[in-house]
């Protein structure tokens, strides 16, 4: 009984979320495109004609927020494990980019060229339990820095979720070798009770 009374309370709090009711009236995906739109207000790095790659994308809000800024003359390709339904200006693969076969299709569409701007705002199945979730966390954080440095072009840049906690400092020294500009986030949208933030990287350089 105790949990289907939580779940009823979950439910309550979700539907009554000012960004939830706000991205139904706006037609986004998820309340998580405001977090999206916030970070871009401030940090200024979305615009027109880029080439996008946001990984983990489902259910889409981030992936629809670039496509809007992005303009008919850039792209998104999205890539998520699960089914994502189709988004105008948006290319989804269904696929998991840890695996090579699946990486290898991204790759394909991303091409030579490489990309301009890698967004995640991947996390993992939260257990509760800071010992076990901090460190799957990380390395989510630690696969899309590898993937953002591999794939994009010079100066690009990278917008990937965090939890603050054991391995933070090091993800967060990695990437200010690797781009001119880094810094860290917490958007009005994100809960205040959530222990994530977002690192905002820009400019790759070249090692």
């Amino acid at each position: 009984m105790s949990g289907r009374k939580g779940d009823r309370r979950w439910m309550q709090r979700h539907l009554s979320d000012p960004y939830v009711q706000q991205a139904q009236r706006d037609g986004y995906r998820s309340r998580a495109a405001y977090k999206l739109i916030e970070l871009d207000q401030r940090d200024r790095f979305l615009r027109s004609g880029q080439s996008v790659v946001d990984l983990g994308a489902a259910p889409g809000g981030w992936s629809q927020v670039a496509a809007k800024r992005n303009g008919a003359k850039g792209s998104v390709i999205a890539i998520d494990l699960l089914e994502m339904q189709p988004i105008a200006g948006v290319e989804v693969i269904r696929g998991d980019f840890r695996e090579a076969e699946d990486l290898a299709r991204l790759a394909a569409r991303i091409g030579e060229g490489g990309v301009d701007l890698v967004l995640s705002d991947m996390a993992p199945n939260v257990s509760g339990m800071t010992a076990v979730d901090q460190p799957r966390m990380m390395y989510l954080v630690e696969l899309a820095i590898e993937f953002a440095v591999h794939y994009g072009k010079p100066g690009s840049g990278l917008v990937v979720k965090a939890f603050q906690g054991e391995g933070f400092d090091m993800a967060l020294k990695d990437l200010r070798q690797r781009y001119q500009q880094v810094k860290i986030r917490k958007p009005d949208a994100s809960r205040a009770s959530s222990r994530e933030v977002y690192l905002v990287a820009k400019g790759r350089q070249l090692r």
